[in-house]
Parts: C-alpha cells; structure tokens; sequence
C-alpha cells in the first residue's frame, strides 16, 4: 500500500504540473470565461462496419458544417479499435441540436452513412460550463477583454 501511495503521490503531482503547462499554453491573455446557461452537450459511440470507419468519418465530417447553434462538434477515432468514432458535441440549446437533425446536409449524411453503422449511442448528455474552443454562436464560452 505504502509504493501504491507513492506512485498516486507523483502521479497527482505530474497531473498538476501537466495540467498547468496545458492551461498555461492555451489561455490567452485576453480571454476569460463567460457565464453560459442552457447549453446542451452530447458524447455519443459509433461503431462503423468492420473497415468503413474512415469511409464514414468523411460522411459525418461533411455533413456537419453550418450548423446553426453547433459550437463544437468533434469526430474522433478511437485509437484501440479500428471500427470506434467518438463524437462530442456542444450546443447552444438542446432545441438547436433537435433542429439540426431536419437539415438536409444532416440528413443526406444520416441517409448515406447509415449502411456503414453497426451501432451507435449516446454515451452521456452534458451541460458544457466552458472551456477551450466553444468560441462562436449565441452562448458562446469565451469573450475578448478590451
């Protein structure tokens, strides 16, 4: 137990020290966090079919643009397994995400893409309350000072 505490000892220091390089290279001095209400987040897990999750990727990459009330909408592939996409979105409201599903790049990419699913989720519904990034549309995250 004694080395077990040691090692969270070290490991929670290298976090911190980690943690503040990493706030420290993206901050801006001009930046600072602005109060957000009712923004709505989503994580959500795609399973492509076995050998089409780049195929697929590309799909959700170009149907995604011009969202409007989308702040963030991140596709990444799961470095442990070939067929995984993690997508995470932030919205300005949960009525702009529902809205978004009528958009015809959204659903033409939801039509197209389909085949190449195996599964999906919704991993977790979120509440973004800031961070890096979520710089554009109403309720944005962060404001420039004067």
């Amino acid at each position: 137990m004694g080395s077990y505490m040691a090692l969270v000892s070290i490991d929670r220091r290298t976090f911190v020290v980690g943690a503040a390089s990493a706030a420290a290279a993206c901050a801006t001095p001009t930046t600072r966090i602005a109060k957000v209400q009712d923004m709505y987040g989503l994580i959500g897990k795609m399973i492509a079919q076995p050998g089409k999750r780049d195929e697929l990727v590309q799909i959700l990459l170009h149907g995604v643009a011009g969202m409007p009330g989308c702040l963030s909408y991140i596709i990444a592939n799961d470095p442990a397994d070939p067929n995984l996409i993690w997508i995470t979105e932030a919205w300005t409201s949960k009525d702009a995400h529902e809205a978004s599903l009528s958009l015809p790049s959204v659903k033409q990419a939801i039509t197209k893409g389909r085949p190449l699913i195996a599964a999906m989720s919704a991993v977790a519904q979120t509440s973004p309350v800031g961070g890096y990034g979520l710089t554009s549309g109403q309720g944005a995250m962060s404001e420039t000072l004067p």
